[in-house]
């Protein structure tokens, strides 16, 4: 199937130290009137132009290189001005010609290569078994079918499926340590049991999930670093992380263990995901997964497994970790040496509450006034059941400011407190306002940063959970 690439960083990726010395590969396009052509690879789920070719007297493209050969992995050669593109892979034996024509780009004849015959033979397969399939999804898409014809159709489809099965299996059988038979057990999906003994229905689809879990890696080899330059392996890997996994620090934290622990830890596969995953854990908006960028910095980058890191680069993460930890949720929350108003020493700790609402404001800022109403009726609501709102104006040198907001905004029913050495910047990482820490009646932190307009969903679960934790004693 001729393809189009949409999504090409123009970029020249720097070649990592290979097992080959060299590679020369010829590419011959019958209708092809351009006098140069690119080759890019797959990494992760990002394309890199690693070679141009221009047309030689023969007509021919050649991508050619004396002193390095090409990290192996499923490599495109792309077109211009459209950017269509066939695939090809590239392992151990670098010098090889291809054939192919503008009409039927991705209908290639190699010469030279074992692998690639055997990768564009499955090709050719996959595209004609699609060709037959396609026709049949179309007429079982129709709900006007006959019961009969339905299952004629799906018997079919299902023969097809049957036929895909057993040329892979020949394929795996036949050249177990090819590239190609890497690809498909990679892609390979095997059904969990159908577990007839449990009866319950939810246990069942629990013993499924549990089922996936434990089996997901079965037919995937990590160590196999050709498949880091595949279009497929990143989201293999992040399904499992995403989809099979809970949502908590903790069991996100376990997964990408699980995952890299399978990894050649001295292989580039290991260097690209522990930067994907610290990277993915350092922009995430979940409330929360701040704990794995931290676990990724002590497990991975503070302990030299990092062996890419530059120093300087350490550092920074080190003291980024540094100032997340005792921040995150589950622990206690600095307690903090304030005054208020009327000038009267008051701590943090000291505010008895069920729950604690730790804001940081400022008068002038845009999203704070947004806040304000929102921060009103939460107060108005929540505070006969015991929770208390901790504020501070960031604007600590322009005290009169924030005490005219409070007034004009009529919202000096809850506490208000300052200090001039500003030290909570420091104690809570204030990078921006509003800033919200909802603290509980340990003053232990059970979320922060969220939005005031937030604060009532929040709490209205927090009660159901202790209500229902309660309930089961």
């Amino acid at each position: 199937m001729q393809r189009t690439l949409t999504f090409l960083l123009l970029f020249i990726c720097a070649l990592h130290a290979n097992a080959q010395a060299s590679y020369h590969i010829s590419v011959s396009i019958e209708g092809y009137e351009q006098d140069f052509l690119t080759m890019a690879n797959n990494v992760m789920d990002k394309q890199y132009i690693v070679d141009t070719a221009y047309r030689d007297p023969s007509g021919d493209f050649v991508f050619e290189s004396d002193s390095a050969g090409l990290p192996a992995g499923i490599y495109l050669v792309v077109t211009a001005p459209d950017n269509n593109y066939f695939q090809v892979l590239i392992d151990r034996d670098q010098e090889f010609s291809l054939q192919t024509s503008t009409d039927q780009l991705s209908k290639v004849k190699v010469e030279g290569d074992s692998e690639n015959q055997l990768f564009y033979e499955y090709l050719d397969f996959l595209a004609v078994q699609s060709e037959q399939a396609g026709p049949l999804n179309e007429l079982l898409a129709d709900s006007t079918i006959s019961e009969a014809n339905k299952a004629e159709f799906e018997a079919t489809r299902e023969a097809l499926n049957k036929e895909v099965e057993s040329k892979q299996q020949s394929i795996l059988d036949e050249h177990p340590n090819s590239f190609t038979a890497a690809i498909i057990r990679t892609n390979k999906t095997t059904p969990p049991p159908a577990f007839d003994g449990i009866e319950d229905e939810q246990a069942r689809r629990e013993a499924s999930f549990r089922w996936l879990r434990a089996h997901y890696f079965d037919h995937i080899d990590l160590k196999d670093e050709r498949l880091l330059r595949t279009p497929f392996l990143q989201q293999r890997l992040d399904y499992f992380v995403d989809k099979l996994t809970v949502q908590h620090p903790d069991t996100v934290s376990a997964a990408v263990d699980r995952v890299l622990e399978r990894m050649d830890p001295s292989g580039e596969m290991f260097k690209y995901y522990v930067v994907h995953f610290t990277n993915k854990a350092a922009a995430s908006k979940i409330v929360g997964m701040d704990a794995v960028y931290v676990h990724m910095v002590d497990n991975y980058y503070a302990n030299g497994k990092a062996y890419w890191a530059e120093e300087e680069q350490l550092a920074k993460m080190r003291e980024n970790a540094d100032k997340t930890r005792p921040l995150l949720i589950g622990k206690q929350a600095p307690d903090i040496k304030m005054k208020t108003r009327a000038g009267e020493d008051v701590t943090l700790y000291g505010l008895d509450a069920e729950y604690t609402i730790l804001y940081f404001w400022a008068f002038d800022c845009g999203h704070c006034k947004k806040s304000t109403p929102h921060m009103k009726d939460f107060y108005a609501k929540w505070r006969p059941k015991g929770v208390e709102i901790f504020s501070i104006c960031t604007k600590q040198s322009k005290l009169d400011q924030c005490w005219e907001y409070v007034d004009d905004k009529e919202i000096g029913d809850w506490m208000h407190v300052t200090d001039k050495y500003m030290r909570f910047y420091k104690d809570y990482d204030i990078k921006s306002t509003p800033t919200i820490f909802v603290l509980d009646e340990n003053k232990r932190i059970v979320s922060k940063r969220i939005g005031a307009e937030q604060l009532d969903e929040l709490l209205t679960a927090l009660e159901k959970q202790a209500a229902a934790n309660t309930a089961g004693k």
